[in-house]
């Protein structure tokens, strides 16, 4: 899941205190949160994360002190049929099962939140298994009834061109939790006044693009609208299995573009991937908007990307 670094968080600064983990394991129909989401409670009843954007959250948290308390885990289901469903505020035509664990060897064991840092910090992927006879989480492979996480690294944006759509797509990926970087050779643009609270790169974008080794959970986007920075950096992405690469420009421009890219080596079916003019199709005008539907795209890109892995 994209929000699951405020999770590990809460994990890091709750460590040693009585906690209960809740897991959305399946879901049916118009579901508020996908499979996979969490929900992080701790013994005094603080919380972090959703396992419903706030449907049946009240309901969570009792089953939740209930746990921490010694209770047995226990799986929760909601749906529009269940009387429990309207009463929690779950009549949105949508049915979920939540797992709810106690945080401990005997439940979700507290080390598989320094394993999931430790391999999203490296660009890995974990899965951990849940057996749900015994609610116990584990590395092992499965055995018998399991629910399935797979912990995907966090997604990464590299924006390549410091002008000002960059500005307001770097505040909006920041937003979504995305990690981002602005590469730009160029020294006036590329500041960190311009750019707060962002990962500033000044190499040339092909080195500085293949140095972060862009992959299914990374999006390039190029926007210095001068092909000296866009080109080496779209060659650069299209050597790798990058989730999203997009490209602004004009549909003659790019033109433009593809004929240089494939003097350069680049094939069809690679070229093929560029989004471009980069972003939905929303009318946008003014690099806000530009901005917005580069990030709109880019996010439906990264969740086709998750759906067929």
């Amino acid at each position: 899941m994209a929000d699951n670094d405020t999770i590990l968080a809460a994990a890091t600064a709750w460590k040693g205190a009585p906690m209960a983990i809740a897991t959305v394991v399946s879901t049916w129909g118009s579901a508020p949160r996908p499979r996979g989401s969490h929900m992080l409670v701790h013994g005094d009843g603080r919380f972090e994360g959703s396992v419903s954007g706030g449907c049946v959250e009240s309901d969570i948290l009792a089953t939740a002190a209930d746990v921490i308390a010694g209770a047995p885990f226990a799986v929760k289901r909601y749906g529009v049929e269940d009387a429990a469903a309207w009463e929690v505020g779950l009549p949105c035509g949508g049915e979920i099962a939540v797992m709810v664990q106690p945080v401990s060897a005997a439940g979700f064991d507290p080390e598989l939140f320094d394993r999931i840092a430790e391999a999203r910090s490296t660009g890995q992927a974990l899965t951990v298994t849940t057996d749900l006879d015994s609610g116990t989480s584990s590395l092992r492979p499965p055995e018998g009834a399991a629910f399935v996480n797979k912990y995907d690294p966090p997604r990464r944006l590299l924006i390549v061109g410091a002008v000002q759509i960059a500005q307001a797509l770097a505040g909006l990926a920041r937003e979504l939790g995305i990690d981002t970087v602005v590469i730009d050779p160029r020294e006036r643009f590329l500041t960190e006044e311009r750019f707060p609270h962002v990962t500033l790169d000044d190499r040339w974008p092909d080195e500085a693009v293949a140095a972060y080794a862009p992959g299914p959970s990374t999006a390039v986007v190029t926007l210095s609208h001068d092909t000296k920075i866009d080109d080496p950096a779209l060659i650069a992405a299209l050597k790798t299995n990058t989730a999203y690469v997009g490209a602004l420009g004009s549909r003659r421009s790019h033109a433009a573009r593809l004929q240089r890219l494939a003097a350069e080596g680049v094939i069809e079916a690679d070229l093929a991937r560029i989004d471009a003019p980069v972003g939905l199709d929303i009318g946008a005008i003014g690099p806000a908007e530009i901005a917005l539907s580069v990030a709109a795209a880019m996010v439906g890109a990264f969740n086709k990307q998750q759906a067929t892995v």
